[in-house]
């Protein structure tokens, strides 16, 4: 083999040892950026903060806070006849998992009855809503991510209660990238 044919092969060889492990470095030291900011976090059924959120009483078990603002989950426990009319998000998914109950929901014009161990993925951008049917309480827990969206129930929960003001709701909502339909 002559030097040219070598020195190609050579460092045709020590691109493909060098470059991984330059990627994986990286990608280690993001990782462990992450892993600084985060702490695990166990929460029983009873821990978290309780909100009333007009009338969708939430209680929020993790917060962006905790997850380096990359989810934001909460359970809901909810009456028949309760539920979010049709809205869109710009900049959160939501995961929907009904633990107890039924709840109907709406994903981008389907609607679907989700009953026990039910989950829905509605993804920003697209309109979805949901209400509580049948006779019992409902207990789904709910995702969002990326987190943020918790503040707006912060704010939500402090207005009066009694019946909502749609303008004031809309308002707050927009401010965070929800708006209604």
């Amino acid at each position: 083999m002559d030097r040219k044919s070598f020195i190609q092969r050579s460092a045709f060889g020590a691109a493909l040892v060098f470059v991984p492990a330059t990627l994986q470095s990286k990608e280690r030291a993001c990782l462990e950026k992450t892993a600084v900011n985060n702490k695990p976090k166990i929460v029983t059924d009873a821990d978290g903060e309780v909100l009333n959120v007009i009338g969708d009483i939430q209680t929020h078990k993790l917060l962006g806070k905790d997850t380096g603002n990359q989810i934001v989950e909460w359970a809901n426990n909810v009456p028949p006849g309760v539920g979010i009319p049709p809205h869109v998000h710009t900049k959160e998914d939501e995961i929907f998992r009904v633990v107890k109950g039924q709840v109907e929901i709406m994903v981008d014009g389907e609607v679907t009855i989700l009953n026990e161990g039910d989950v829905a993925f509605a993804p920003k951008n697209i309109p979805h809503s949901w209400t509580v049917i049948g006779t019992e309480n409902a207990k789904m827990i709910t995702s969002a991510f990326p987190a943020g969206i918790e503040h707006m129930f912060v704010e939500l929960s402090k207005l009066p209660e009694g019946p909502p003001d749609f303008n004031k709701v809309a308002e707050i909502c927009g401010k965070h990238g929800i708006s209604f339909i």
